[in-house]
């Protein structure tokens, strides 16, 4: 028979490292894609604009557990060894920044649409009205695909079994190839998801209902 309490504590660590996986990749997502966006925005270069589209249909393209493996496997290669964690969280960061672009380009526009004229108007810089006006405004739009994505990027941190890093998925499989408990604690790491995905979706409702006022 099986202890139940040191399956739940093993699980929780692996929910753990899966928290700590999904909050870095968002980081990273959120800064890549935000710097993206922000560059085409102010630079109004055709290249820039054809550079960030070629990044991003690539990533768009290629799988993202094979987009893990290449990060993992692939840099190990040429001699830059990342840990699993950190390979996973670049990983699958670096795949969010190519969608991330995207939310933060049309939030940049939608802003720049109605508020560019009367910022311009006021004497503030194209550089001013970017940093005072439209950024301030474009994440009261981005945060409701912000928290979609981090939504969905719980669910991706599973791909990071993979590469054995050791988040609540590769626990659980670990688990149930030594108890065969397959129903048990497969539907205790199903719990633990929602849990977590509950939080993130409380807590993103929160942060939307304070960007909005």
């Amino acid at each position: 028979m099986i202890d139940l309490g040191v399956v739940l504590l093993i699980l929780l660590d692996g929910a753990r490292i899966t928290v700590i996986i999904a909050l870095g990749a968002l980081v990273l997502a959120i800064a890549l894609g935000f710097s993206l966006a922000s560059a085409s925005f102010l630079l109004r270069s055709r290249l820039v604009d054809t550079l960030i589209a070629i990044y991003a249909g690539i990533l768009h393209t290629i799988p993202s557990l094979i987009w893990l493996l290449l990060v993992y496997f692939g840099l190990a290669h040429i001699g830059i060894r990342l840990p699993p964690v950190p390979a996973a969280t670049a990983g699958l960061g670096i795949i969010g920044s190519a969608m991330l672009v995207e939310v933060f380009a049309t939030a940049f526009r939608s802003v720049a649409a109605k508020q560019s004229e009367p910022a311009l108007a006021l004497g503030l810089s194209r550089l001013l009205a970017f940093r005072l006006v439209i950024v301030p405004n474009s994440w009261r739009i981005s945060l409701p695909p912000l928290g979609n994505y981090a939504l969905a990027l719980v669910k991706d941190t599973t791909l990071a079994a993979a590469i054995a890093a050791p988040e609540l998925m590769f626990q659980a499989r670990a688990l149930v190839n030594r108890t065969f408990e397959t129903g048990l604690i497969y539907g205790l790491a199903a719990c633990i998801y929602l849990g977590v995905a509950f939080i993130l979706f409380r807590l993103t409702k929160r942060f939307e209902q304070v960007a909005s006022q």
